[in-house]
């Protein structure tokens, strides 16, 4: 363990801080680990697939309905509605669970 000087006060400390003892300057950030940036990564991927499925939802549901007949495009809206929420559910409760992994996950200052 080495020692360095703080930049701000000037005093000697360890090179494996995070903060300087004597005047509380951050020397170094802290890291994640890998199960960090796993759950990270899938948190940000997962938000984004969910956004794409959305997306590609409406677009499918949306094809060709004028050429439905008013029955047709009443049960149409219905069932898009239905699937909407059907993915926002999925997508709100997905996204609670990844997103506390990713809180539990963060690096912490020793």
């Amino acid at each position: 363990m080495a020692l360095t000087n703080c930049p701000e006060c000037n005093n000697s400390v360890s090179s494996t801080a995070f903060k300087c003892p004597s005047c509380g300057v951050q020397l170094r950030k802290p890291k994640r680990g890998f199960f960090g940036k796993l759950f990270k990564w899938s948190f940000i991927v997962f938000n984004a697939l969910m956004a794409i499925s959305l997306v590609s939802g409406f677009n499918a549901a949306t094809k060709d309905y004028n050429g439905l007949s008013g029955a047709e495009q009443a049960g149409a809206a219905i069932g898009t509605g239905l699937g909407v929420m059907m993915v926002i559910t999925i997508w709100v409760i997905g996204a609670i669970i990844l997103g506390m992994f990713v809180l539990f996950t963060r690096p912490k200052a020793a």
